[in-house]
């Protein structure tokens, strides 16, 4: 009776994987050879002989033997130098070396171990014991296919990620394309007031969004926002968005009382249409911030709602830089939000920049953000310069204090009331 602690049979064990392995057998004495390799017959192995160096790492070549069985003496050099030429050559798999001593001299099993051997055997061979070393090796060959088949198949299904990988890539650069495309206009003239817009995901699509669209005849409407998170979630509700503060009246949210012959929806108002659709129809987690304005480009009024945004910056005809606003509370967090209207004029020589969080929460090396002073002072160092000029100067400079790192959407608005000496900036293409 076998006992249930106990290594299996070697009989049984020899019948089952061992018919498929190789066992080299290296011996200057023929007679020996004989007697061993007889043994490993019976027990299921194939068996080729050398009495050589020089033709066991021959047969080597021609087929990779799974075990390796060298007397430590044989003809031309010795089982050591067949150790270490043996584990020098490239194979597919692992092979294991099994050397045969006359001794147990310690140095000789240290420089056994040195050449790479695996296991020694003390000579006269055991039958038994030659079978329960192999058994031993067979174990780890078993779980070195084991490892080599793991290995293959997830190289296989590493593959088919980086496959999958390219897929989505794909379709994220056609979707940067769609979205890049929400921004139908990238410049605008109304009378005096001149519109820039900077749109830069931090991946492939993102949450920020920006744009302007006529009112009236004397007003045009401008808005900057920016969904909380990155990736396809905060892109979907761009979009969605998008849709209703698009140029086309029937869809545009702001114009539908306009159309009616009543005034525009308020900048107030449509904060609060935006609150309600995000927690009565968006399932989600999700919010944004938001700022959105009436610029009459006649007079240069502005009536702006401010909603968890950063402060727009207005930049005087002097150089002085003044921040409008209180911040407000995001669009899609609470029932009952407070949304604050701000109203100021803008005067020939006025510019006016709504940045996102972006631009003002870029840090350095040191960890520091830009912020709003830092931004500041981006406004003053480039007065020179004016429309997508100005606002490519800006992000380059931007992106040099985060070190090229930009792991936020960076967008922009800029009006700017020139005057009649301005120069006018040319659309990018």
């Amino acid at each position: 009776m076998t006992s249930p602690n106990r290594s299996p049979a070697i009989s049984s064990f020899a019948g089952a994987v061992r018919t498929a392995r190789q066992v080299l057998l290296v011996d200057a004495s023929a007679a020996q050879r004989r007697l061993i390799g007889t043994r490993l017959r019976k027990a299921g192995y194939r068996v080729s002989e050398a009495e050589s160096v020089a033709q066991a790492l021959a047969l080597c070549d021609a087929a990779e033997p799974d075990f390796v069985l060298s007397d430590w003496n044989v003809a031309d050099m010795s089982g050591l130098d067949l150790c270490r030429a043996f584990r020098a050559r490239d194979r597919s798999g692992y092979g294991y070396f099994l050397l045969l001593t006359d001794t147990a001299d310690e140095g000789d099993i240290a420089r056994g171990l040195e050449a790479g051997a695996d296991d020694f055997l003390r000579k006269p061979v055991s039958g038994q014991e030659l079978l329960a070393r192999l058994s031993a090796g067979e174990r780890i060959l078993r779980v070195e296919d084991e490892l080599r088949a793991s290995n293959a198949q997830l190289r296989q299904t590493l593959d088919k990620l980086r496959e999958t990988q390219a897929a989505i890539d794909r379709d994220l650069r056609e979707a940067r394309k769609l979205q890049q495309g929400l921004v139908r206009e990238r410049a605008g003239r109304f009378n005096q007031i001149q519109l820039s817009l900077l749109l830069r995901p931090a991946g492939h699509i993102g949450g920020d969004l920006v744009g302007f669209f006529p009112i009236t005849g004397d007003r045009v409407g401008l808005y900057a926002l920016d969904v909380s998170g990155h990736g396809v979630t905060a892109a979907l509700l761009t979009a969605q968005l998008s849709v209703h503060l698009s140029g086309a009246s029937d869809q545009n949210v702001a114009l539908r009382a306009a159309q009616s012959g009543s005034d525009a929806v308020p900048p107030a108002a449509l904060a609060h249409f935006f609150n309600n659709m995000m927690l009565e129809e968006v399932n989600t987690e999700t919010y944004f911030t938001m700022i959105y304005a009436e610029l009459n480009h006649v007079t240069g009024q502005v009536r702006m709602v401010q909603a968890g945004h950063p402060h727009p910056m207005l930049q005087k005809a002097d150089g002085q830089v003044l921040r409008i606003g209180r911040g407000g509370m995001p669009v899609g967090v609470f029932e009952t939000p407070i949304f604050d209207e701000i109203e100021f004029r803008m005067e020939p020589g006025d510019r006016l920049l709504i940045a996102s969080d972006g631009i003002t929460e870029a840090a350095n090396a040191a960890g520091r953000l830009l912020g709003e002073d830092g931004l500041e002072a981006i406004m003053r160092t480039n007065a020179f310069l004016g429309g997508h000029a100005f606002l490519e100067s800006m992000a380059w400079s931007v992106s040099e204090y985060g070190r090229g790192e930009r792991p936020d959407d960076m967008s922009a608005v800029l009006v700017e009331y020139l005057r009649p000496a301005d120069p006018v900036g040319l659309t990018p293409r």
